[in-house]
């Protein structure tokens, strides 16, 4: 208890508006392109699928937020399966519980409070969700993970704790109180998929690339411009995970995670 109010203060303390201001400042800064190596190298990146050279980024912040090549991220072209909509490692997933509950590191988040509305909570009692968090060494582009029509979205929240590990098991539950834009979509199977754009520290940063209102499974969506978390929820009895869903793995966008049912 004393370690989660000891964290909890010292983030209350640094993450205010002068540092994010002076974090968005500092990536985005000229001098910022002298340290686009040692990122390489401290995160252990591979340059070879970065669509252009290194040295044509001008600054960090538009390293962190790169495109790749299109032959980077091949995406399961299956009907009848979802894609991860992002590099990431799967933190989270398993079933909804019947008061639309999920857990995350050992926090209870009730989807009342993540989707900011109560009916659109109890559409997903019973399913299922998994979590994917970006970490600074991931691609921070988000795709669609399937084909579907936009019933809804929407923006909520306002904080930027941390969403690594830490602020996780730590944190002022940032997945239901940070920043986040939330999507719903509706898939021919006539379920509603929702995805959910969590910012991160510092910087409460979604931009949305495709404005449309209709996803293509594989489509580029929007990107991140810090680190961050997509959530996922499903309705009842409406996928099935992939094996290949586990806590801890990494997973490249457009790889396979569950089957439509």
């Amino acid at each position: 208890m004393l370690k989660k109010k000891l964290y909890q203060t010292a983030i209350e303390l640094t993450n205010k508006k002068w540092s994010s201001h002076l974090l968005k400042t500092m990536m985005n800064s000229k001098i910022s392109k002298r340290f686009i190596q040692s990122y390489i190298h401290i995160y252990d990146i591979n340059t070879q699928e970065v669509s252009k050279k290194v040295d044509s980024f001008p600054t960090l912040q538009q390293f962190f937020t790169r495109e790749l090549k299109s032959s980077a991220r091949p995406v399961d072209g299956r009907l009848d399966v979802m894609t991860s909509p992002a590099d990431s490692k799967i933190e989270s997933f398993g079933v909804i519980t019947q008061n639309t509950s999920i857990t995350v590191k050992g926090q209870v988040y009730q989807l009342d409070e993540l989707l900011g509305k109560h009916d659109n909570a109890q559409r997903y009692k019973n399913g299922q969700y998994i979590v994917f968090y970006l970490s600074p060494a991931d691609y921070h582009r988000v795709h669609s993970p399937v084909d579907g029509q936009i019933e809804r979205q929407y923006i909520l929240g306002n904080n930027s704790y941390p969403v690594n590990q830490a602020g996780l098991k730590y944190g002022r539950k940032p997945i239901s109180g940070n920043y986040r834009m939330v999507t719903e979509l509706k898939t021919k199977y006539d379920d509603t998929v929702a995805v959910i754009k969590v910012g991160a520290m510092f910087v409460n940063t979604i931009q949305l690339t495709n404005t449309s209102t209709r996803w293509a499974k594989g489509e580029e969506i929007g990107y991140f411009a810090f680190g961050s978390t997509v959530v996922m929820l499903f309705e009842e009895k409406s996928v099935e995970f992939l094996p290949n869903v586990q806590q801890g793995a990494h997973i490249q966008m457009g790889e396979a995670f569950c089957n439509m049912l």
